[in-house]
């Protein structure tokens, strides 16, 4: 395998988990999947903002510190390849739309101390959906909770990973443009998509390609 770790990641709709875990189980990689859905913060925060967003933005970063710590300081017995559905920064990028500005200071402070100690993916791929193609896959899949998402929020996270890429040092991170595609219906999509990632020779910094 060319690569030991990769990172699958996108904006809410983009179908990274679809991705991620159709790679990892044709290629026989450990898959480490973000749990969210269980998080007990999440329907109080639905059910005010306000109040909820600090302790729910602070339980996704500990769960996701854990959940990366633990899988990826233990090497896998039987595969020496490792695919994930999300990367840690994107603890960051959410915060920094639901947080105030003093919580969001104290939240990127504990932030910076911890990703420190966490390994860099050997690549970082985004998958890049323009926000009419993502809220048509969000009202697709139906999750009761993503019903009152708005293209404005879309949008102003898609800004934050942009902003978080050119503040990346050191990372192979790789924009995929899948406005054209469907990689979940069509195989021949998906075939390309994945050449895409497996065959591209990329240096250091930001790529983008289109499918």
């Amino acid at each position: 395998m060319k690569y030991n770790y990769l990172v699958i990641e996108g904006n809410i709709g983009a179908g990274k988990t679809s991705l991620a875990t159709r790679i990892a189980e044709e290629e026989g990689a450990r898959l480490i999947l973000e749990q969210f859905e269980d998080n007990p913060f999440l329907p109080r925060f639905y059910a005010d903002p306000e109040r909820y967003a600090f302790p729910l933005e602070m339980s996704f970063l500990a769960e996701r510190y854990n959940q990366l710590k633990l899988e990826l300081a233990h090497p896998d017995l039987f595969s020496s390849f490792t695919i994930a559905d999300y990367y840690f920064s994107k603890s960051l990028i959410f915060a920094k739309n639901t947080l105030e500005k003093d919580e969001y200071r104290l939240y990127r402070n504990i932030f910076t101390i911890i990703y420190q100690t966490l390994p860099r993916p050997d690549l970082y791929v985004y998958l890049h959906a323009s926000v009419d193609r993502l809220l048509r896959n969000i009202a697709l899949r139906g999750r009761e909770y993503e019903k009152h998402i708005t293209p404005d929020y879309l949008k102003k996270i898609q800004d934050g990973y942009f902003e978080s890429f050119r503040q990346e040092k050191g990372m192979r991170i790789v924009i995929v443009d899948i406005n054209d595609i469907d990689f979940v219906k069509s195989e021949t999509d998906y075939l390309k998509l994945k050449e895409t990632i497996f065959s591209g020779s990329y240096d250091q910094g930001i790529a983008r390609v289109k499918v």
